[in-house]
């Protein structure tokens, strides 16, 4: 019987059986979650031995795992079949992915106590928490303790993936050490710090709650929409927190006003949007494989355009009535209640479904950066400014572009990279987030993330060559 394979593919149809060393850890990252759904099941697993196996399951079975996978290779991205497997093509696994993390999105927002969160003592697999939660703050945990536990685990064990895959490019692996590190300690240690050293989130010995406002120094409005209501305004004032207190609201204002608009005029919204954001750095580790799935259709666009402006409307309109019936110490503006008709549907449309519900749930399906593409409106702020007034661009070298599509492929925001890299012209998009990956996966090198003089940076190729015709520009 012949062994001959008569398949005239060059990369391998069938890839390599996966070693003992990749199914051990699988195995242990599997046991990880098993032990987070056995808690959520409400099966009694002692919370000092369950949280270790769990999380520590996770990070080192998903390190153990990526390091066979990626380092026995040449270096290089290997995004080999991604449009063949049925977690990352829509299929079965995608849909079923889906499903599990909306349904869990819905739960922490509306239906916590179904993660064991009650208010005379928390129960399931919030209640595993509870020990790592007395340890930096001294309560038991909440839903959101909860999701940011889990939300670091991700972004630290899939980055760590994602440094090994992405080894060869230096850009790459300092931005994700970058993403890691933004969310670790600024996201995640030192609000959880600062509520353990009572400058935050605090009840006192006689029962009284003193507020709470957001410690992460990264989320500023309009991401972080809630930044102008009154429980935060107030809790930025309370005399127990100070001098943190009116620190994180002096930064959170100049954030918006000086910060953002110099360094995006710098360097484009890059900075935030793939460097230091939550949400993005979810994006870029956990939402990796499924960076492809980004529609790239003419309606796509449109659609993303009247969206995440509109979005920018409502944040601002909903902000403005927020500061009018704070210093103006009412509830309702032009006849409508403030909270009824501003916050709250905001909150709801936009702050959960949009962002959370649909924003993450969504990657098997809609790509990894819906959210960041659609709907933030702190994108959309930065998006102006890189259009219209910034140093950043993607410089083509057009004469090197061999069409082969993997940078419009690989776009998370559905830009068309490949149409301007043809007509060698320079790429400066409101929507880009600079990720860098369309020139990481372009094997020519024609694509090159730069900060330059502004003038040019939009002008036409001498030379236009388009679909149906090639022209002289003016």
């Amino acid at each position: 019987m012949s062994s001959v394979d008569p398949s005239l593919s060059i990369a391998n149809p069938e890839p390599k059986d996966t070693d003992v060393i990749q199914k051990a850890g699988l195995a242990l990252a599997g046991l990880g979650v098993l032990v987070l759904f056995l808690s959520w099941g409400n099966v009694a697993i002692p919370a000092s031995i369950g949280l270790p196996v769990a999380l520590l399951g996770i990070l080192v079975g998903t390190v153990i795992y990526s390091a066979r996978l990626y380092l026995n290779q040449p270096e290089g991205i290997k995004n080999n079949g991604v449009w063949f497997k049925s977690l990352t093509s829509r299929g079965v696994l995608g849909w079923v992915a889906g499903i599990i993390l909306t349904g869990f999105y819905v739960i922490l927002y509306w239906y916590p106590e179904y993660i064991g969160f009650k208010a005379g003592g928390n129960e399931g697999m919030v209640a595993l928490f509870d020990p790592l939660s007395m340890f930096f703050k001294g309560t038991p945990a909440s839903q959101w303790f909860v999701y940011g536990t889990l939300y670091t685990l991700c972004i630290t064990a899939l980055g760590i993936k994602f440094l090994f895959k992405y080894r060869h490019n230096r850009y790459q692996f300092i931005r994700t050490l970058v993403v890691i590190a933004s969310q670790l300690f600024l996201a995640y240690l030192i609000p959880e710090i600062l509520a353990g050293l009572n400058y935050n989130d605090v009840t006192t010995s006689s029962g009284e709650y003193l507020g709470y406002f957001n410690t992460d120094l990264k989320n500023t409005w309009p991401l972080d929409y809630d930044f102008f209501y009154d429980w935060q305004l107030n809790a930025f004032q309370q005399e127990a927190y100070q001098p943190v207190g009116t620190l994180y609201l002096i930064v959170g204002i100049a954030m918006f006003l000086v910060v953002t608009p110099i360094i995006t005029y710098y360097v484009g919204k890059r900075w935030y949007c793939s460097w230091v954001c939550g949400c993005g750095g979810l994006a870029e580790t956990a939402g990796d494989p499924f960076r492809h799935l980004s529609s790239k259709k003419l309606s796509a666009w449109k659609l993303e355009r009247w969206l995440i402006h509109g979005v920018m409307v409502f944040v601002f309109v909903m902000t403005a009535a927020t500061i009018y019936g704070y210093f103006w110490n009412t509830g309702e503006v032009f006849g409508l209640n403030i909270y009824n008709n501003f916050q709250k549907p905001y909150g709801f449309l936009i702050g959960a479904t949009f962002s959370g519900v649909i924003g993450v749930g969504f990657y098997p399906m809609l790509g990894n950066r819906v959210w960041c593409r659609f709907g933030c409106p702190m994108a959309g702020y930065m998006g102006i400014i890189q259009r219209f007034k910034s140093r950043f661009r993607i410089t083509t070298n057009g004469g090197q572009c061999i069409s082969c599509g993997n940078c419009s492929t690989y776009c998370e925001q559905g830009i068309d990279v490949r149409a301007y890299a043809q007509k060698g012209q320079n790429i400066v998009r409101a929507s880009c987030v600079g990720c860098g990956i369309c020139s990481a996966v372009c094997p020519r090198g024609v694509l090159k993330l730069e900060n330059g003089p502004e003038e040019g940076r939009t002008d036409l190729p001498p030379i236009i060559i388009g679909n149906e015709s090639i022209k002289v520009s003016n």
